[in-house]
């Protein structure tokens, strides 16, 4: 089995859930574990531990600098079982937070990552991307497709490029991921390569869990779960507040698809997508309505909406993890790409 390692976690959700007051008396920053600074810099309390690069029993990592000016890096994982002579997927995945939270290093998704690249098997690439506030979007799209074009020079250097990608990589068959902020990354960044000359690689599929989506107009989910003990409304609101450009609401196309935008014409280009989400989450309506809206285009969707559950709910459920792995894997072995290339 591929899971998350710490079933601790699952006592600190039984927690958060008795100790979060309801919405009409909530202090959002206080219930994210955030508290700003006079310079609109944020201070960032995780409830989670951050852990460096580390072999694990499935898989091993390593960081490799993306963008030194800007900070950035990518976690590589790398399964210790590799099929013989045999190239394995690529897939670049976003981690969630609202754009404002957590890290690759953040053990939760670091874990995942490692479960991931074990399941598929794959090559998993896990992007260090900017935070908001002090990074507004759309800085994390522009981290998310320099690691593309990142990826991209690794294709062309040969001898000459990071090993493990140079011997394991099938870059004609690559995969976008992200839950939560990383599957809104995905949609964002997917539309933002659409025109771009990628080389030799070769993006196969976008892979959206529980993306993060917003509105001005509230949705049934939203209102009927707005006291949610993970994502309550005062803090979902919070999160556009500081990620969003400023002086933007949450009709912005950053945080709703549905709305007019510089990207409208391009969705139906879209590679085939997965979108998944829970019936708990306060979110999941506009999940829907976005896997909707990009099948009316003429992208090839596959859809999979879990009954309960909640935002997040992989994070703390190895059951769940284990499900959406399988839904990953699934999605990929469907996929036929331009070539499933020998090493």
């Amino acid at each position: 089995m591929y899971r998350l390692q710490n079933n601790r976690l699952l006592p600190l959700l039984t927690a958060m859930a008795d100790s979060a007051p309801p919405s009409s008396s909530m202090d959002a920053y206080k219930s994210l574990g955030l508290v700003p600074n006079p310079d609109g810099s944020l201070t960032r309390r995780s409830l989670f531990p951050s852990v460096p690069a580390a072999d694990t029993a499935v898989a091993f990592s390593k960081d490799v600098p993306l963008n030194p000016a800007t900070g950035t890096f990518l976690r590589l994982y790398r399964p210790r079982v590799v099929p013989p002579n045999t190239k394995i997927p690529l897939v670049l995945h976003f981690h969630g937070g609202g754009f404002v939270l957590f890290s690759v290093s953040t053990m939760p998704f670091h874990e995942s990552s490692s479960s991931i690249a074990a399941k598929i098997p794959a090559l998993v690439l896990s992007l260090e991307y900017r935070l908001a506030p002090e990074h507004r979007l759309p800085a994390a799209y522009e981290d998310a497709v320099e690691a593309v074009m990142w990826v991209r020079s690794q294709a062309a250097a040969g001898v000459g490029g990071e090993s493990w990608l140079r011997e394991y990589a099938d870059f004609s068959n690559c995969y976008l991921m992200g839950s939560s902020a990383g599957g809104n990354m995905v949609y964002h960044a997917g539309v933002r390569l659409l025109d771009a000359d990628l080389g030799g690689v070769k993006i196969q599929g976008l892979i959206m869990n529980e993306a993060y989506f917003g509105g001005m107009e509230r949705t049934e989910s939203e209102l009927r779960l707005a006291d949610d003990k993970i994502l309550p409304l005062p803090a979902n609101d919070l999160l556009w507040s500081l990620a969003l450009p400023e002086g933007a609401d949450r009709d912005q196309e950053y945080s709703n698809p549905m709305a007019s935008g510089s990207h409208q014409e391009k969705i139906g280009r879209l590679q085939k997508c997965l979108v998944r989400g829970y019936g708990g989450d306060p979110l999941v309506d506009r999940q829907r309505k976005f896997a909707e809206m990009v099948e009316a285009r003429g992208v090839h969707v596959v859809t999979k909406f879990v009954d309960g559950g909640h935002h997040g709910v992989e994070i703390f459920d190895p059951s769940q993890a284990e499900a959406l792995y399988n839904d990953v894997k699934d999605f990929i072995d469907s996929t036929p790409s331009t070539s499933r290339s020998t090493m």
